[in-house]
């Protein structure tokens, strides 16, 4: 099992190297340092592989994965973060969840994708 997830990993990161470009312009950083703050800023949870984690501790994660895409190119616009960092598991092609007090839980691109849509839109970091 464990060499057909590595094997997969393996096979998505090849597919990854073969449509990256340019290093993300200051605009992209800066969108995907608001994604991220906002995440860590907010009173929601993010589950990967089915346990739930906190802000904290999402954030350390996805800033891990967002490293490992920049130093390897493979990163940069914020659409790409969400795609290739933010909506699964690289390990197990599960998708991310996030789920916040009073709202509906959702997979996590979707929820990233409307903050960059409230981002763009406003050009303040939404709540």
């Amino acid at each position: 099992m464990l060499k057909g997830m590595l094997l997969t990993l393996a096979c998505g990161l090849g597919t990854l190297a073969m449509t990256a470009s340019a290093a993300p312009s200051e605009q992209a950083r800066r969108e995907i340092a608001q994604l991220m703050e906002g995440l860590s800023n907010s009173r929601c949870e993010f589950q990967r592989n089915g346990k739930w984690y906190g802000q904290v501790d999402a954030r350390a994660h996805l800033q891990r994965k967002y490293d490992y895409l920049l130093k390897r190119d493979l990163v940069d616009t914020a659409e790409q973060f969400i795609e290739r960092a933010a909506s699964k598991s690289s390990l197990s092609g599960r998708a991310y969840r996030v789920r916040c007090p009073g709202q509906p839980e959702l997979d996590a691109g979707a929820w990233f994708r409307e903050r960059l849509k409230t981002l763009r839109g406003s050009g303040a970091t939404p709540r």
